[in-house]
């Protein structure tokens, strides 16, 4: 009797090689953790796609970064300045003013339209262009708009300004020491269209090197992403994207329709209409 209630003890209390407690004990020091690990790594990746879709989201249709590649807007926006493009800005019945300084895809206008090279590749570029962390596509670019649909613009007059419907410019936005424009041209812009030139008219590439090509250099409302509003980096120069006066002698002075004039600009006077450029 004395034997069985030993054994009997022993058995309650005592567990055997590789039974209870020291087996619990190495699930519970040794591999919950390692679960958990697994867990807290494919948490942060999903959330680090979901915040990416966001962005892409945001990017897409609300705000997209772009990144100023060329001097062609100097001072206005330097080169690597990140700028915010309010994408809804034009998207309710609003249309591009004079003087905004707009971002637009350039095909068919600035650029050839043409097949599209390495489809995955093309991709990528465009989402790392789109959350400001790459180079902007090349058929993107940043411009000042100085003439709207049925605008009549000319350059030069006697004091060297640009006119809009007969009505002289003040551009204070210009680089300084350039002039308006080292060619000569005369244009009537067709509706629905804009015409665009850099702040820094000597170093952009803009409406007036494009006057012989088809579509004259006009850039379609339609083929415009955004308006430049705000500079989100570098930090120094955070802020909302200066504007250009609305006072009776700035480029918004006139509203007079445009006479009836040919669209054909006047024979430039060097090859190319500016120097250097890029598509910035």
């Amino acid at each position: 009797m004395d034997t069985e209630a030993e054994l009997t003890q022993r058995g309650h209390s005592s567990p055997g090689p590789g039974e209870g407690r020291p087996r619990f004990a190495l699930w519970g020091r040794r591999a919950l953790p390692g679960w958990r690990d697994l867990l807290t790594v494919r948490g942060a990746a999903a959330l680090g796609v979901l915040c990416t879709a966001f962005l892409l989201l945001i990017s897409n249709f609300v705000v997209q970064p772009f990144k100023i590649p060329s001097r062609s807007m100097e001072p206005t926006l330097q080169v690597g300045d990140r700028v915010l493009v309010n994408k809804l800005a034009y998207r309710f019945g609003d249309r591009p003013k004079r003087g905004d300084v707009v971002v637009f895809d350039g095909r068919g206008s600035f650029v050839r339209e043409g097949a599209e090279g390495d489809p995955i590749g093309g991709a990528l570029r465009g989402a790392a262009s789109a959350l400001g962390i790459g180079e902007p596509s090349e058929t993107d670019f940043v411009k000042r708009v100085v003439g709207v649909g049925g605008d009549d613009v000319v350059c030069c007059d006697a004091g060297g300004r640009l006119k809009v419907n007969g009505v002289a410019v003040e551009e204070p936005y210009v680089y300084p020491g350039d002039a308006p424009s080292a060619v000569p041209f005369r244009i009537v812009v067709p509706l629905g269209t804009l015409w665009v030139m850099g702040d820094h008219r000597s170093q952009s590439r803009d409406s007036r090197d494009h006057l012989g090509e088809p579509g004259g250099g006009m850039v379609p409302v339609e083929k415009v992403i955004g308006r430049a509003d705000w500079i989100g980096w570098p930090a120094s120069r955070w802020g909302s994207t200066p504007a250009h006066p609305r006072g009776p002698a700035g480029p918004a002075a006139s509203a007079a329709p445009a006479p009836a004039l040919p669209a054909t600009p006047a024979v430039p006077t060097a090859p190319g209409g500016s120097s250097g450029g890029g598509h910035g």
